[in-house]
């Protein structure tokens, strides 16, 4: 086991020198950042700029071509496929889409990881889980109905409740308010940022909702090209004097640097 150089004590995850390519197209090239454990983490960037091969590198879905990545102090870039896989218990997945079978109800949608990961049969538990998970997102009694049944904010809310069933450590959320209107969009957010408070989760998320990023999120990395070209607190992004970044944040949220 290696443990990276520098202060690690709060970090839970932490990578150096990430980088993968995809042919010729160099998706991330020499990442390194440090994400505090029970922080509310925000990557942003244009499209295309590498944030979901980041994320997917971080839970060994891929790996990546050279660099490495920490959860606490287990290098998960050195374990084995078997060995990833058992850590990836540790993390929740929140998908843009929320991912839900279509073919299950809510509870079914939410039974589903404790069943299959966890091998629970005590159905009296499995439904009490249930039931407190869609009591704690403010969705109760919704246990019968269909994801085709839900809106479009019940179903982001519905796929954050299974992402967190597990319980895990860290949660990422990929676009939590991707196709959703401004009143949503802040349910939404303000969901990210329970999840975050209340239950003492770590929230890492792509987000194109600038001005959400900087008012809820305790850090913010830029990506751009595959490169981490910033990297700090909202108010030191807010400060940047890197071209880029500057016409993004002023473009995306009316000129928060002026």
């Amino acid at each position: 086991m290696n443990v990276p150089e520098g202060n690690t004590a709060n970090a839970i995850i932490r990578t150096e020198n990430l980088s993968k390519a995809f042919g010729e197209n160099h998706v991330l090239r020499d990442v390194s950042v440090t994400i505090a454990e029970k922080s509310l983490f925000a990557v942003i960037g244009q499209s295309g700029t590498g944030k979901s091969v980041f994320f997917k590198t971080l839970i060994g879905m891929l790996k990546p071509d050279s660099g490495r990545v920490w959860f606490k102090n287990t290098e998960l870039t050195s374990l084995k496929k078997k060995e990833i896989t058992a850590f990836r218990q540790r993390f929740g997945y929140s998908f843009q889409n929320a991912a839900l079978f279509d073919s299950m109800t809510v509870e079914e949608n939410l039974s589903f990881p404790l069943i299959e990961v966890l091998g629970m049969k005590n159905r009296s538990k499995i439904k009490k889980q249930v039931t407190e998970l869609l009591e704690w997102i403010e969705l109760p009694g919704i246990e019968l109905k269909w994801p085709d049944e839900l809106s479009g904010g019940m179903r982001k809310r519905v796929g954050v409740a299974r992402a967190l069933i597990l319980k895990p450590e860290v949660l990422f959320f990929d676009e939590p308010t991707t196709g959703l209107d401004p009143v949503l969009s802040e349910t939404i957010n303000n969901l990210v940022v329970r999840v975050n408070k209340e239950l003492g989760i770590t929230c890492v998320l792509i987000t194109h909702d600038i001005s959400a990023a900087f008012r809820i999120t305790d850090r913010i990395a830029f990506l751009d090209q595959g490169y981490m070209i910033a990297d700090g607190t909202p108010e030191e992004l807010a400060k940047s004097e890197h071209p880029l970044v500057k016409d993004f944040i002023r473009i995306a949220i009316g000129g928060l640097t002026k």
